[in-house]
């Protein structure tokens, strides 16, 4: 007697495809640049129909956005940690080296083709696509943002910064440079680039 088949588990068969999605959207930007990547690409590249691609995404920029923030939650992930937690900002008890130590870090995965082309696709899309812009400040800036408010926090309970800080305003003063400089190419982006903004930025200009 024949034995009955079992269906195919298509939860696993869509999984397997939008994986094979992601990296062919990542894989793409890297090569070709966001421009010339197109869901006709992605879909080849995938080896799944334009219109699966369609059915989950109503744009390139979707798909890519989506394949980022996956990127980053595997990455947390092989860190040894779950979502976005494997960025948490150390709380040594030393501001400036904790500080440091983060924006290091960032400098690292800037200069990391992988990460840096579908982040600078993203950030210029989302300048004319208020969408795409809507979600990558909701999805990926305010989350990292809020880590360094909550640093900064912590820094004010235990008097290492001045109670009338405000936290929001006052992690602009080394990370957005750093963003500048990142978005217009406007200098080399190194450690000791972002060590010397958290000394200004903790220190201030004044003579000491």
């Amino acid at each position: 007697m024949a034995q009955k088949q079992s269906a195919p588990d298509a939860t696993r068969r869509s999984e397997r495809s939008r994986r094979a999605i992601y990296d062919a959207a990542l894989a793409l930007v890297v090569e070709v640049g966001y421009p010339k990547t197109t869901i006709e690409g992605i879909a080849a590249r995938a080896g799944v129909g334009k219109q699966t691609i369609y059915r989950w995404w109503a744009s390139k920029a979707d798909v890519l956005l989506e394949a980022f923030l996956d990127l980053g939650e595997r990455a947390a992930r092989a860190a040894g940690a779950s979502g976005r937690a494997a960025y948490a900002l150390p709380d040594t008890g030393d501001l400036a080296a904790d500080l440091k130590l983060v924006l290091r870090a960032t400098v690292d995965e800037l200069r990391d083709p992988a990460f840096e082309a579908p982040s600078r696709a993203l950030a210029a899309e989302g300048v004319v696509n208020e969408e795409v812009g809507r979600r990558f400040v909701a999805e990926l800036l305010e989350p990292s943002l809020r880590l360094y408010v909550d640093r900064l926090r912590s820094a004010q309970e235990a008097g290492h910064v001045r109670a009338d800080v405000d936290p929001r305003i006052a992690l602009e003063l080394f990370v957005s440079p750093l963003a500048q400089r990142w978005l217009q190419r406007t200098g080399p982006l190194t450690h000791e680039y972002t060590d010397t903004l958290v000394d200004y930025a903790l220190n201030g200009l004044a003579p000491r």
